[in-house]
């Protein structure tokens, strides 16, 4: 379980090829004190087991199916990914419940500069789009964000800059792809009420 709140971004140093899975090589001397062998981190949302420690960062494997459904596919050499490890009991709650399970991919269609602010709007798949209220959260890439406008298959969020300069956000333009994770918690209440 993650909150949302991307602790640092680090760099893909290389990726390997496993057969039809990627070992990703992560730098990343931001998450290593304390870091062990099999430990969770969630990468731009996906989580991802720990399976090789190194002097600057580790290593992790992204299995097909996981690739079939994130942006980790896409990722290169050289691509920032924010990077967030599981929360413990002490935690402080300052996102949401994020799990790292991505449920699908949207697209990035425009940013638009406010004062002192930029709205991101995102096309989203319409499946998902149902789970989304004005004011509620939604993860992008892993970061905990709030809904501000939804119209139809189109979300919008309001970034601050320090938001913007701690994930990589600062990466984002039209067409870019980005994983989603919608509320855990509304996909619980329809499956209560016997909608799913």
């Amino acid at each position: 379980m993650f909150t949302g709140l991307v602790e640092t971004v680090g760099n893909v140093e290389r990726i390997l090829s496993e057969g039809a899975n990627r070992r990703l090589v992560v730098k990343a001397p931001d998450l290593l004190d304390g870091l062990a062998i099999g430990d969770s981190i969630a990468h731009n949302g996906t989580c991802l087991t720990v399976e090789k420690i190194h002097a600057a960062g580790f290593e992790v494997v992204a299995v097909a199916e996981t690739l079939s459904v994130t942006t980790l596919g896409d990722l290169r050499t050289g691509d920032p990914v924010n990077l967030e490890r599981a929360l413990l009991p002490t935690t402080r709650m300052g996102g949401h419940w994020v799990q790292g399970h991505v449920d699908g991919i949207g697209k990035i269609v425009r940013g638009t500069s406010r004062q002192g602010s930029t709205r991101w709007q995102i096309r989203i798949p319409k499946t998902l789009a149902k789970y989304c209220i004005p004011r509620g959260s939604i993860a992008l890439d892993g970061i905990s964000l709030t809904l501000e406008d939804i119209e139809g298959d189109l979300v919008s969020v309001n970034i601050i800059p320090h938001t913007a300069s701690q994930t990589n956000i600062r990466t984002w333009k039209a067409g870019k792809s980005v994983n989603i994770e919608v509320d855990l918690l509304a996909k619980y209440v329809e499956r209560l009420l016997g909608k799913a």
